[in-house]
């Protein structure tokens, strides 16, 4: 699926291509396209046509679009879940459908937005945003969820937001007593860190993932979310990691990360530290991928 590299590539897109273009009209084109919104297709369509993209915004994986309905009567979120092949597509209107278009918005700029995804696992959804005063959120959580919608206020700062405090994030990490890739993986402790990346981060850190979290040191522990830190941004230099077609950004281009990847997807093959072969395991129904050299296991 994916993660922060790759969201905030297209959030980018999308502020260049779509913010301050007015909604002219909205196209569902499958139902569970729109299945998390509260509500049924028709009023989506209905809040949608007319309104006006005021920013692109994501926090750690999670993507959204500021939304103002005409005459500024109102202002909500545009939640898109990408899922695990969900595309946001920006073509001139009469372009050839994309396989697979779920969702088409016509913009006041002879444009479309597309929500393409093959597998259906991703959506739209409109979504209020959290009142301070009333929030239901962790209250340890740092950062303003006034500025989030409320579907996904829970969700902690990545280490790209203002909010985010790397300290805290070790208490609070030292606090458990959990393997420590689930605790990179765990979205209300960091956000934006998947499968891929956690690998990565843990390579660079040279820790084993199945390592307790609050046996590790706290320097340790800040060097890993340092390296999580330093490969995210790496990755989105070069626009994500694209494995397939499904990865793009919104004019269909892949990433590039795959190519110096160190640790995910190198079962085999020799680690580019030590030569050591490098191993796969099974974690939560996916894969992890280390070195045994370089990031021994715990002991029993």
């Amino acid at each position: 699926m994916p993660e922060l590299p790759e969201v905030e590539t297209v959030r980018a897109g999308l502020e260049k291509h779509v913010v301050g273009r007015t909604i002219t009209d909205v196209e569902v084109l499958h139902p569970r396209a729109v299945r998390r919104h509260v509500g049924d297709a028709p009023d989506l369509i209905g809040r949608l046509r007319g309104a006006t993209i005021l920013a692109a915004r994501r926090r750690g994986k999670y993507l959204w679009l500021d939304v103002e309905a005409p005459r500024g009567v109102d202002r909500f979120a545009l939640v898109v879940h990408l899922g695990m092949s969900g595309q946001m597509l920006v073509a001139r209107v009469g372009a050839p459908d994309h396989t697979h278009l779920r969702v088409r918005a016509t913009l006041d700029d002879g444009n479309e937005l597309r929500f393409v995804d093959q597998r259906t696992f991703g959506g739209w959804h409109l979504d209020d945003y959290v009142d301070a005063e009333s929030a239901d959120v962790d209250t340890e959580l740092p950062g303003d969820p006034a500025s989030l919608p409320r579907s996904i206020a829970h969700i902690a700062p990545d280490p790209f937001d203002s909010g985010f405090d790397r300290d805290e994030v070790v208490r609070r990490m030292r606090g458990k007593h959990t393997e420590v890739k689930r605790a990179l993986l765990d979205q209300s402790l960091i956000s934006g860190v998947g499968n891929i990346y956690a690998d990565e981060a843990l390579w660079r850190a040279r820790l084993n993932g199945a390592r307790v979290t609050d046996g590790i040191s706290r320097r340790k522990l800040a060097e890993l979310l340092d390296a999580a830190t330093a490969v995210m941004s790496d990755a989105l230099a070069v626009g994500g990691t694209s494995f397939d077609a499904l990865y793009v950004n919104v004019n269909g281009q892949s990433g590039y990360f795959e190519r110096s990847l160190n640790a995910y997807g190198r079962a085999g093959q020799p680690c580019r530290r030590c030569g050591t072969l490098m191993r796969r395991e099974e974690f939560m129904n996916r894969g992890s991928f280390f070195c045994p050299k370089c990031q021994p296991r715990p002991r029993q």
